[in-house]
């Protein structure tokens, strides 16, 4: 079995490999920290090229349909907390900064797999992942125009014009070569593309590590309020979802809504923030790594569950 194949199988053993190597090896995830702007857009590039050109042209066809959803999850669930937050006298604070990015990004690349592990059809969270990656330059400038601390209005709009600049570019490099070089690609090269996404990504949570391995050292207790909430806000968020939606929607879009309220993309904000409002989050960016990969095996048991 050559060791893209494998990586494809054991994509999850493959993850949690970058964590360990991250925090385990400091100097390599010291070397790797200045690349990971670079690493986002190649992710990206990757993850695109995995998908089937007709089902993103399908997804972006389909956007109206996810608007609504889009909004609820990527403008109005984080200017929730925004006000919460500045109302309970956390305004300015990295924790509350880094919640509300979070909440502001759009569904990681995996989250269709990540329905599929728990038996839900992975239609509707393609749908919305490309939905709200494309609708993500529109929908951050209100909360990053909310949040002074991120730069005024000159800033925000360019930050979000680079946005839009590096997820277009990504998107349409990845759609050529789909098309041009493999237009019919065999399950053994999907099979591959699969795993080089798997390695790719497990390099780049090693970069995420120094923070991690940085914090844990120097101060335990303030280390485990940043893990503590990661933990809070992805599986917080799956679970409020889930309750709101599980008796409302068909369960293959509750399950999608749910995995993705919790599970956000939030290191594309290193395509579009300067590196120094980036730098107090990369622990909480850290952190939030784990609970991502651990949602099959934690919030499995809440998803099989019958409504």
């Amino acid at each position: 079995m050559s060791p893209l194949h494998w990586a494809a199988r054991h994509g999850p053993l493959v993850l949690i490999g970058g964590l360990i190597v991250g925090v385990a090896v400091p100097p390599l995830a010291a070397a790797l920290r200045p690349w990971l702007p670079q690493m986002v857009a190649g992710l990206l590039f990757v993850s695109v090229l995995r998908m089937q050109p007709a089902a993103v042209v399908g997804s972006l066809r389909r956007l109206p349909r996810s608007v609504l959803p889009v909004l609820g999850l990527q403008l109005l669930l984080p200017l929730a907390a925004l006000g919460l937050g500045q109302l309970a006298g956390l305004s300015g604070t990295p924790a509350l900064t880094a919640l509300v990015l979070m909440l502001a990004a759009p569904a990681i690349v995996g989250s269709p797999n990540i329905c599929m592990m728990m038996g839900a059809a992975p239609d509707h969270a393609l749908r919305l992942m490309v939905a709200g990656t494309a609708l993500l330059p529109l929908t951050a400038i209100p909360l990053l125009r909310a949040m002074p601390a991120l730069g005024d209005t000159g800033s925000v709009l360019a930050a979000s014009g680079r946005l839009a600049l590096v997820i277009v570019g990504a998107t349409l490099a990845a759609l050529a070569v789909r098309r041009l070089i493999f237009p019919r690609p065999s399950p053994e090269t999907l099979r591959s593309m699969e795993g080089a996404s798997a390695i790719a990504l497990a390099i780049f949570v090693i970069g995420l590590m120094q923070a991690v391995s940085d914090g844990a050292r120097t101060d335990p207790a303030r280390f485990g309020l940043w893990l503590a909430l990661a933990f809070a806000a992805n599986f917080g968020a799956q679970t409020l979802a889930w309750r709101l939606a599980r008796n409302r929607l068909p369960r293959d879009k509750a399950t999608a809504l749910s995995v993705i309220a919790g599970n956000r993309n939030i290191s594309l904000y290193f395509l579009s923030l300067p590196p120094d409002t980036i730098a107090p989050l990369l622990v909480f960016i850290g952190c939030y790594q784990i609970p991502m990969y651990l949602t099959p095996l934690i919030m499995g048991r809440m998803y099989r569950r019958k409504p």
